[in-house]
């Protein structure tokens, strides 16, 4: 690549639309607020197990399961 080519796809990039994160934001803060209240649930550390799986209607399903932790 040349150094124009570089510049006309720096260009480019620049030029493309942001994408909107705000959807996975409140999923990473809803899944945060879920960890903290299941430490406060049991007094302390806990183990996380997440399933996923699309169901036929198109849903895709994210589950967490919390356990105590075993000291």
């Amino acid at each position: 690549m040349t150094p124009m080519d570089m510049e006309q796809l720096a260009e480019a990039i620049a030029q493309m639309p942001k994408r909107d994160n705000s959807l996975y934001h409140e999923a990473i803060a809803e899944a945060r607020r879920a960890f903290a209240e299941a430490q406060a649930h049991f007094g302390g550390p806990v183990s996380m197990r997440v399933r996923q799986k699309v169901k036929k209607n198109g849903t895709f399903v994210v589950r967490f399961s919390f356990k105590a932790e075993k000291l």
